[in-house]
């Protein structure tokens, strides 16, 4: 009986950099996360040798080993014995790395993962709002009213005004004591702060509109209402949202 012949993973073109990278191995990580998570090695298939990344990337073996071995923290990949190392589905992969997030964003083309990501930010937002207005002093609620102020005067200078917003949203989180939803939020938000997509339109009456639900907040937190805290800010993350969201498909991801 005739085997056939194992088939040799395609090995893409070289990456486009203009020069070579300080840090070979990361920028290695970063081409192949890219590539990874466009579909160009798809999951359940094995990425090329290494003596071919080597050369596709002009490297040494020991810096495409450390690459894959980076990969396989984030999730990416598999090693096999006998099989190579093996791309992981999506499922598998670590959400929350930057370079895996960022590139996931830059491929989705239908908001879906923005989408994901706003609706991950309004279920904790919402829970440390809650629980923000049981525990928060008047320390606090001084610096969100504070806050709420100053952003109405701000609503014709969309990137201060953006700055102050996360600061506002920044002292509820502080306030509720939750180190690790902070945490979860700050990275979330790390990737997207600066992108078009996702701070969408900039115009006053947005603004204006914004500052409304961040009032509605800080006057519920001072009013010692934890559920009305929690419901005006899913309400707030949610319709600022659906008001810079645009793109193309609805966003049933958002319903409840």
């Amino acid at each position: 009986m005739t085997r056939s012949p194992e088939a040799v993973p395609e090995v893409p073109p070289p990456p486009a950099w203009t020069r070579r990278p300080a840090n070979l191995a990361r920028a290695v990580t970063a081409e192949l996360v890219s590539r990874i998570v466009d579909g160009v090695h798809r999951p359940g298939t094995a990425l090329p040798p290494e003596p071919l990344l080597g050369d596709t990337f002009g490297v040494s073996r020991t810096v495409v080993r450390e690459a894959v071995k980076v990969l396989q923290e984030k999730g990416l990949v598999q090693v096999r014995q006998g099989a190579g190392t093996i791309v992981t589905p999506p499922a598998m992969w670590d959400m929350l790395d930057e370079m895996v997030l960022s590139a996931t964003i830059a491929r989705d083309d239908g908001l879906t993962v923005l989408d994901d990501l706003v609706v991950t930010r309004r279920l904790l937002e919402s829970d440390m709002a809650n629980v923000a207005a049981r525990i928060a002093g008047p320390g606090t609620v001084d610096r969100l009213r504070a806050l709420v102020d100053l952003m109405d005067t701000l609503v014709d200078e969309p990137q201060t005004y953006a700055d102050q917003d996360r600061a506002f949203h920044d002292t509820i989180m502080i306030a509720s004591g939750n180190r690790i939803a902070r945490a979860v939020v700050r990275a979330l938000e790390s990737q997207v702060v600066n992108t078009a997509r996702y701070l969408g339109q900039t115009e006053r009456a947005l603004c204006v509109a914004s500052n409304q639900g961040h009032r509605r907040i800080m006057e519920r937190i001072a009013a010692g209402d934890p559920d009305g805290a929690g419901t005006a800010m899913f309400t707030h993350i949610t319709e600022a949202w659906l008001v810079r969201r645009g793109g193309p498909g609805g966003p049933d991801r958002l319903r409840r």
